[in-house]
């Protein structure tokens, strides 16, 4: 099973939707590494560079609401997956983007808004988020210091994520 955290992405934003996540220009390539240089590039946040290191060195996203809404294509998760992005944590999202993420093998986190803003405290360059899945806790630690979160994941989802996604998933029971 994957490792999931790293280092955090912290995009400020509720309705980040995913012609913000991979611009729909780009759903004709026929590979996900074709993708790759277009993660968030349409992402119009004050003070946010498509292109920083933070970007590229991010294993994990902490956001607002209502993430990924817009079109049901997979190719944003897509995008995350193949720039090693594991884990989107959020207070909602869209229901189509939450499923493709478990469907990819990812963690799509929900969180109380209280937990997001407690997250957001610890908006550093230097913040990292270690997940541990089987006990369903994440703790985020940065320079200000760490605090432990609980989540909850349905255990069909929890299961895909285990198992890779849904084609492992199915090759393993089917």
């Amino acid at each position: 099973m994957k490792t999931y955290g790293g280092k955090v992405l912290f995009l400020d934003s509720s309705d980040i939707n995913t012609d913000e996540i991979i611009p729909a220009k780009y759903l004709t390539e026929i590979s996900k590494e074709a993708l790759k240089p277009h993660m968030l590039e349409d992402l119009k946040l004050q003070g946010f560079d498509p292109q920083a290191t933070a970007v590229s060195e991010a294993k994990v996203i902490v956001t607002r609401a209502n993430f990924g809404c817009g079109s049901s294509r997979e190719h944003a998760p897509w995008v995350f997956e193949v720039n090693d992005i594991n884990v989107v944590i959020a207070s909602s999202f869209a229901r189509i983007f939450r499923q493709n993420m478990f469907n990819c093998g990812m963690l799509a986190i929900e969180l109380p808004e209280s937990s997001i803003e407690e997250l957001f405290e610890h908006k550093d360059s230097d913040a990292s988020i270690s997940v541990d899945f089987e006990n369903d806790k994440l703790i985020i630690s940065s320079p200000k210091g760490s605090k432990t979160c609980t989540y909850n994941i349905a255990e069909f989802d929890k299961a895909l994520v285990k198992a890779g996604g849904w084609v492992d998933f199915a090759d393993s029971k089917y």
